[in-house]
């Protein structure tokens, strides 16, 4: 074990809990004793039935599963061009397009959809709930990678929503924006994880497996690569660190939190590369781990906006000036071609 080793300075050598203070580790945890299931044996079935109830309640009604409906078939990093409509009817707006990789969609209570207001061209949010007349969603199948997000495919035929259910403060894809700004906060979160993860396991793996005589971490290179790794995820979690407090303090800026999500997902690329590398040929066996998260990390650098996307944001404002499309001279020449 790491704490029973010393470095050739007579010094202890660096465990999970120093490298990582402010996770906290899996043997920390208590027992899963207040598991929902597990306690059911202790009730009645009347208890059991008013439990259910309570549940129900509380999921649907106190904390209901809430998921936002941006993307499109056909428009992805360029979301502000989406094609789903609202127009006004009596009494409220009917909706009609289609949306395509939202997120555990399949399940969730209440979608708030953004949609082209046909009055005024500009984007605008509305609440859809589950199970209205028109709202159809489908699992996206064949997944290699966050297979415990259900993305969905979904299509709007007619959907009716009420006045009072379009969200105010959405009146434009500038508004837009300040959603997908705190979304990328968290999201720029998940690759930490995944590479402290991902750094745990190899960690472990080269203390135990031994070649030519003596355990891989024996060698300077695999060292090298772990500390590449170590240094990746402290720098990463700063990144995270620093982000959360500019939003605490009200100065965060759609740059900060772009930044900070394609550059943490582009670190965490590389940890979970050099995690694969160390392990060999078992870095692509599933039951390592190490080869999940590599797969599981390929999503995360792409949603919530793509590495390039997130770049151009943040170059924006550095520079002042907007890449996202091409200048007329390359659309005419594209147009030629």
């Amino acid at each position: 074990m790491a704490n029973d080793r010393t470095a050739h300075l007579g010094l202890p050598a660096m465990d999970i809990s120093q490298a990582f203070p402010q996770a906290t580790p899996a043997s920390k945890f208590p027992p899963c004793v207040s598991d929902y299931f597990q306690l059911d044996v202790l009730l009645s079935p009347e208890e059991r039935e008013i439990r259910m109830k309570v549940r129900e309640v509380a999921e649907t009604e106190i904390a209901p599963v809430i998921v936002k409906a941006l993307t499109e078939p056909n428009y992805g990093s360029d979301a502000s061009s989406l094609n789903t409509t609202a127009t006004k009817v009596e009494g409220g707006w009917k909706l009609d397009g289609q949306k395509r990789w939202i997120g555990n969609s399949t399940f969730a209570d209440i979608l708030i959809v953004f949609a082209r207001n046909t009055t005024t061209n500009q984007i605008n949010g509305f609440i859809v709930r589950k199970g209205a007349p028109g709202l159809k969603v489908t699992k996206i199948e064949n997944k290699i990678g966050l297979r415990c997000v259900q993305n969905g495919d979904i299509i709007l035929k007619g959907v009716f929503v009420a006045d009072e259910d379009r969200l105010r403060d959405i009146n434009s894809f500038q508004d837009t924006n300040r959603v997908l700004a705190v979304s990328r906060v968290m999201v720029a979160w998940q690759p930490i994880g995944i590479a402290m993860g991902v750094y745990d396991m190899c960690h472990r793996y080269l203390q135990e497996r031994k070649q030519f005589g003596v355990s891989l971490n024996s060698f300077q290179i695999n060292q090298e690569k772990l500390v590449r790794m170590l240094g990746n995820i402290q720098a990463m979690t700063l990144m995270g660190w620093r982000l959360c407090k500019l939003y605490d303090d009200g100065n965060m800026t759609p740059g900060h939190a772009s930044l900070t999500k394609a550059w943490n997902t582009l670190k965490a690329r590389e940890v979970v590369s050099l995690g694969r590398e160390l392990l060999g040929g078992n870095g692509i066996l599933t039951d390592f781990l190490v080869a999940k998260a590599f797969c599981d990390l390929e999503p995360i650098y792409s949603y919530e906006g793509t590495y390039e996307i997130n770049s151009l944001v943040t170059g924006r404002e550095v520079t002042g000036i907007a890449t996202f499309k091409a200048p007329p001279a390359r659309k005419q020449l594209t147009a030629k071609l």
